[in-house]
């Protein structure tokens, strides 16, 4: 049914010309769409996010190194999962739209909702999850309240961009079960739950399509099945075809390349070779989002409040890893606070997401304020070597104490948007530190600041671990909240610690930059650990507490009478301990013994309750069909097999507290089995799945790599460099990002690994969004015959 902005909009574009039409399908400048003021169609800004507003005040850019408005920085994705808090997060939207109110911004870019494929994606501190119906709750949540303020999100980036390696132009190779289970999953669920206004297409090919290409990804699942009714647009410079893209569904190009693919849309619909009616639904869409947003004021909003819910985000998304006998610091005992993180922390990633915050509280500011005594020393540099002096001086402070307090983490160059880690390790400089704090026999608490998961070889000796990932600006009075029991860590993992990266289940298939093969399929974080027995380091949902909690009296029946499904699990969860707290009480589904190959348990609900000593609640967690249901791709939908199910009720996917059987009646017809796909059905006799074994599960073969030549304007600049002409093109192109940021100071030194893979990796045709429109495609065209060696044909093309 159209909406009232629908049935306006239609009315408007009805008497648009056909020039006017295809404008709206691109944006005016890098952060702002095109309008059509005869008719009243006003533009709007857009502008990044998802974790606070990046609103550029000057010359634009999408790496994060030119300034930008102060805002509130809260925490990142990877901390705010681990709250389990869908009400937290809907709070943290709310204060996110005002903020975009007050700078006059009409769509927030995010949440993104990619999956943690792997702990090495150099973007993980911006996803929230490996599960994807956590992914869904958290991003739902945060897109209803900065919603709810008539700001629109754009949840990103859709779909399969899982690696930052070759992000633009790389194949992600997904069978279509795992598309379903596990990466379309999350969009579905906060599609349905929160309908944002717009998604953002990802830049890479989906099984040999570009996003921005694939009707069946940008119409038919997301319109078709969902029922989104919002825009689609790019992510900037994800523009493969623009033709080919309005026939998808592809509403809005970002930045825009100067008019040149508006030109494009009315020849081909001159041309016969487009319609005029798919251009007019692609306008229609976009004249509806501006109609919605044309009353919106500029509002003042209250950022020391927002201060204080970034605190509040931190305190509740805080995960204690380990608990020993040194927390909560007792008062009166002598405090050894060691590492440049306590005095300059690490609180966000590096990119498009970096924010300018309000202010910053690191926690020694944070022991200032409150007057809490401290011996305070450096013990590392965070983008250095190992100094022994720096070692030594935290030695000494710590012979001096009771209790040491010990600030480490990732430095800013080694995660970020641009590229991805290479490996799980902390700094060489940073494990020695620790190794000369431990010696000491004093106790020690570590304090994590890292965007993603990272091995600990000191993790069994320490007294405490307490994870912060990226903290937000006013993480260091969460820090200082978490450590003296004002508050209770309430945090569990969204995501798996493996112990080692040779562990993950997309090792050897993870950061290519021509066919990405998601050879583990449905085997992604927990799914696959468990399933292969193996040994991890803390497992997904893990979290302590300083209290603890007891469940009982677990039932499973049916949510209504005379139906088998929905169910309706239901069990008590008591506070055993002296304190109060919360709990995460998470509910899995276990399939039947035999049957389709599928994990040995998949989250279907969760519920945070906060609990006084003594205190018992009851919990009641609704199961739906596809909580026991899988994709089966043959019959093409959901079924389920016949058989006895568990439903378990635990502390995380190795905590199971209590189960509960439930038989079902399965799915007609029923799924063929998988004698030939051994490796699937049984990770941990034989892993990982041969060739063979993927291209059946995927139905075809993998497609063969594309060879280098000849050049065409999907190749990349890297790429191009092997010819005399790419060559001279690709330096003339990095003298000018050189000059173009040379006054950036410290972030041209921050971001140079970003500058240097982006131009790697990037598709020639993305020149055009770079050069605003400089670069025709007459010109893209002739630089191509160039490289190919075809100078003379090459001029000529550009003469066109």
């Amino acid at each position: 049914m159209a909406t009232e902005w629908q049935k306006k909009a239609a009315e408007l574009v009805a008497q648009m010309t056909l020039e006017e039409k295809a404008s709206l399908c691109s944006g005016k400048i890098f952060w702002e769409t095109k309008a059509v003021e005869r008719l009243g169609v006003q533009s709007f800004m857009v502008t990044d996010g998802p974790h606070g507003l990046r609103k550029q005040a000057g010359e634009a850019d999408h790496l994060g190194l030119n300034a930008s408005v102060e805002a509130t920085c809260f925490p990142t994705a990877a901390a705010t999962a681990c709250s389990f808090d869908p009400a937290l997060l809907r709070q943290m939207g709310e204060a996110l739209g005002e903020e975009c109110r007050a700078e006059s911004v009409g769509v927030l870019l995010g949440p993104a909702a990619n999956i943690k494929r792997s702990p090495l994606c150099g973007r993980n501190f911006e996803y929230f999850s490996e599960d994807p119906l956590l992914t869904g709750e958290m991003a739902a949540a945060l897109i209803e309240g900065v919603q709810s303020r008539n700001v629109g999100t754009s949840m990103k980036h859709y779909l399969a961009n899982n690696q930052e390696k070759a992000r633009v132009s790389s194949n992600s190779v997904v069978d279509e079960r795992a598309l379903r289970e596990i990466y379309l999953a999350g969009f579905e669920r906060a599609v349905k739950k929160a309908q944002p206004w717009t998604l953002m297409c990802s830049y890479n090919q989906i099984n040999g399509t570009y996003a921005s290409d694939n009707k069946r990804l940008m119409t038919d699942v997301p319109r078709g099945e969902w029922g989104f009714e919002g825009a689609i647009m790019t992510d900037w410079g994800a523009m493969n075809d623009r033709v080919q893209a309005i026939r998808a569904g592809l509403d809005l190009e970002m930045p825009g390349t100067g008019g040149a693919n508006d030109a494009l849309i009315v020849q081909a619909v001159r041309q016969g070779r487009l319609s005029e009616a798919e251009v007019d639904a692609c306008a229609v869409r976009m004249t509806a989002l501006a109609l919605r947003l044309a009353a919106n004021t500029a509002t003042p909003c209250d950022k020391n409040a927002h201060h204080e819910l970034a605190r509040r985000v931190a305190r509740e998304s805080a995960v204690l890893l380990r608990r020993g006998t040194a927390l909560p610091l007792e008062k009166g005992r002598r405090l050894a606070v060691i590492g440049e993180f306590a005095q300059r922390p690490r609180y966000q990633g590096a990119g498009s997401s970096k924010i300018n915050p309000t202010r910053l509280v690191s926690l020694c500011d944070a022991l200032d304020e409150r007057g809490v005594p401290y011996a305070y020393a450096r013990g590392f540099a965070a983008e250095g070597a190992a100094d022994p002096a720096l070692v030594e001086e935290a030695l000494r402070a710590a012979a001096q104490a009771d209790v040491v307090v010990a600030m480490v983490g990732l430095p800013d160059s080694w995660e970020s948007e641009g590229f991805d880690r290479a490996h799980m390790e902390l700094p060489e400089n940073q494990n020695a530190l620790m190794e000369a704090l431990i010696a000491t026999g004093k106790p020690v608490v570590a304090v994590l600041s890292t965007g993603g998961a990272v091995t600990l070889p000191w993790r069994e000796r320490v007294d405490s671990i307490l994870l912060m990932y990226l903290a937000g600006q006013n993480g260091g009075n969460a820090i200082l909240d978490l450590l003296l029991g004002e508050a209770d860590p309430c945090g569990r993992l969204a995501e798996t610690w493996p112990l080692a990266l040779t562990d993950t289940p997309c090792h050897g298939f993870f950061g290519g930059s021509g066919n990405v093969e998601y050879r583990e399929s449905v085997y992604v974080g927990y799914r696959y650990y468990d399933k292969a027995r193996r040994e991890v380091a803390y497992p997904f949902g893990h979290g302590l507490s300083y209290t603890d909690f007891a469940y009982s009296g677990l039932t499973v029946r049916p949510a209504k009478t005379g139906s088998d499904l929905p169910l309706e699990a239901e069990l008590t969860v008591t506070n055993i301990g002296a304190r109060a707290g919360h709990e995460v009480v998470q509910v899995y589904v276990a399939p039947p013994a035999e049957g389709t190959f599928r994990p040995v348990r998949e989250l279907r609900a969760f519920a945070k309750v906060w609990l006084e000593p003594g205190e018992s609640r009851t919990v009641r967690l609704a199961l739906d069909q596809r909580a026991f249901a899988f994709y089966d791709a043959a019959a093409g939908g959901w079924r389920m097999d016949e058989g006895e199910y568990t439903v378990e009720a635990g502390a995380s996917s190795r905590d199971i507290r209590l189960t509960a059987p439930v038989r079902l009646e399965g799915s007609e017809p029923e799924a063929a089995p998988a004698k030939t796909l051994p490796s699937y059905c049984d990770p941990a006799a034989s892993w990982p799945p041969s060739r063979e074994q993927f291209e059946a599960l995927l139905g075809a073969p993998v497609p063969p790599e594309r060879p280098l030549r000849p050049f065409t304007s999907n190749s990349t600049l890297g790429q191009v460099r092997a010819s005399l002409a790419g060559r001279i093109f690709y330096r003339t192109i990095r003298k000018n990002m050189e000059k173009q940021f040379s006054g950036t100071g410290d972030g041209m030194e921050e971001f140079g690994r970003i500058i240097d893979a982006m131009l790697e990796d990037m598709p020639l045709r993305q020149l055009a969004m770079l050069s605003g429109g400089a670069m025709t495609p007459a010109v893209l065209d002739g630089l191509v015959e160039m490289m190919n060696g075809h100078y003379l044909r090459g001029l000529k093309n550009m003469r066109r």
